[in-house]
């Protein structure tokens, strides 16, 4: 239980961080959703570049994150040479990336469809190969145990960005003042700018961070280079499939959509804008990334780590159903995050936020491969997911737009998790209560149809108390099943009777 509660305490700091650090960032998209309409297609614009992005910021890290943590915690492995080496080989390789986008910038940007911006597409792979680099120091502050500091940084990036935009989308247009040059009313200037300011902010997130890369040193080990390497290079494999299955959909959609590519914009754009709303599962999930890896690796050696897993596990899906219901309960208040002409797309939120938590559960379960050092593992299962969700893609985006990427990615989560559970459970047996699990989720279900009732039919002041009372039927059942009271940290002594 100690060693829960430690992890625990960490991931309250990264989950408070995160949750912050969203709510802020949040703010974007009432911004930019209210400054680009759904139909004139420009938050389509941000969605698609944004899904390059992510597979990028996978290319240029290639796993090398988690390979950190094994290494920095493994057997006849320096430490300091660790981290030098990580540093250097992240470092150049996002050095020689920029310089081969940014020498063949004009035909990349045709072929991903910006032929005529390929600014976009420039700007944004350094912001990402900056981001890349800087993501070796900010393991380093977890390994560190340094989660204020982590935090700190990752909400100052976020409020320097938010301030920024709310300077050049809205201040200075109500002034009708553009700093570098004439005011120009057309969107693709401030869609620009939303990635010029993007890239400013991660320039000082990096120098923000000199403490931490800047004395570490470059020094470069070559043997350990090569472990490191044999190590990670699954990883990257599994990352990028793994990715795709977030971001394929966003990528794929404006050629498999049958309409004209201002309509398909326009159509992704209600999907990019609708998913923020289901992105606190994402906020939940991440946070427990952040201080689950050090704690899985360092807690490998003790005798009782798997049962510490599988209570993990438990909490894990206990916490984010919970969360689900709360987000369903207060659609009807939260959908004010962004602009009514995206509204259409809320129907989407429950079918994301539900591929979420089977994402979650999947990391949960894919500390079987990272343990035994089988993490060509980890490339097989996402790949597996990445197929299932570009079929269904591919099959159903010209029928059914963008409601099938929701249901693309359910499925293709739910196809890794459970491959991996059944895979994993042969290599690293873990008795995950999995009845006290299935319990959970259909009382959820129930739920949830409950409140999709209330949502549909009931006025929405009526609807909100009447799905406040279903979550605290959830929340009931926690503390009678999983979590009394009394057990419960600083207000536990006051229901100890």
């Amino acid at each position: 239980m100690k060693a829960l509660g430690s992890l625990a305490k960490d991931t309250a700091i990264y989950g408070l961080s995160s949750i912050i650090a969203r709510f802020i960032n949040y703010l974007l998209v009432p911004i930019q959703t209210a400054r680009f309409a759904a139909s004139g297609g420009e938050y389509g614009v941000i969605t698609n570049v944004y899904a390059y992005v992510s597979l990028f910021i996978i290319l240029l890290t290639y796993g090398m994150e988690t390979t950190f943590f094994r290494f920095m915690s493994k057997e006849g492995e320096n430490p300091t040479k660790v981290y030098s080496t990580a540093l250097t080989m992240v470092a150049f390789t996002s050095l020689l990336s920029s310089f081969l986008v940014l020498t063949f910038i004009h035909p990349i940007a045709s072929a991903v469809g910006y032929a005529h911006h390929p600014e976009y597409i420039g700007v944004m792979f350094v912001t990402v190969a900056i981001d890349a680099f800087t993501a070796i120091p900010f393991a380093y502050l977890r390994y560190q145990h340094k989660p204020v500091r982590f935090a700190s940084l990752k909400i100052l990036n976020i409020l320097l960005n938010i301030t920024l935009n709310i300077l050049y989308l809205i201040v200075l247009p109500a002034l009708r003042l553009n700093p570098f040059g004439i005011y120009d009313d057309q969107f693709t200037l401030d869609v620009a700018f939303v990635f010029y300011i993007n890239i400013f902010c991660t320039i000082a997130t990096l120098l923000l961070l000199w403490r931490e890369w800047g004395t570490a040193g470059f020094a470069f080990d070559g043997k350990v280079c090569r472990r490191m390497l044999s190590y990670t290079w699954p990883l990257l494999v599994m990352g990028l499939a793994g990715q795709l299955n977030q971001a394929a959909s966003q990528i794929l959609f404006p050629y498999l959509y049958e309409g004209s590519q201002q309509e398909a914009l326009s159509q992704l754009g209600i999907y990019g804008a609708c998913i923020k709303i289901a992105m606190i599962m994402v906020m939940i999930t991440q946070a427990f990334r952040f201080a689950y890896e050090p704690f899985v690796f360092g807690k490998s050696k003790d005798k009782d780590n798997r049962e510490t897993y599988a209570q993990v596990m438990k909490y894990y899906v206990i916490f984010t159903l919970l969360a689900f219901l709360v987000v369903i309960g207060y659609l009807d208040v939260l959908k004010y995050i962004i602009d009514e002409s995206y509204w259409e797309g809320l129907r989407v939120v429950p079918i994301v936020m539900a591929a979420e938590i089977m994402f979650g559960v999947f990391f949960n379960l894919s500390f079987w491969y990272k343990l035994t050092d089988r993490t060509i593992w980890g490339a097989y299962l996402s790949g597996i997911g990445a197929v299932v969700l570009i079929i269904i893609d591919i099959l159903l985006i010209p029928r059914f737009s963008y409601m099938a990427c929701a249901w693309a990615g359910f499925a293709a989560y739910g196809t890794s998790m459970l491959i991996s559970y059944f895979i994993g459970q042969r290599h690293y047996l873990i008795a995950y209560p999995i009845r006290q699990i299935a319990v959970y989720v259909v009382l959820a279900a129930l739920l949830y149809a409950a409140m999709h009732y209330a949502n549909s039919g009931l006025p929405m002041w009526v609807a909100i108390i009447v799905n406040t009372l279903l979550i605290m039927v959830f929340v009931a059942y926690i503390v009678r099943r999983d979590m009394p009271l009394g057990s419960l940290p600083v207000i536990g002594k006051y229901f100890k009777h």
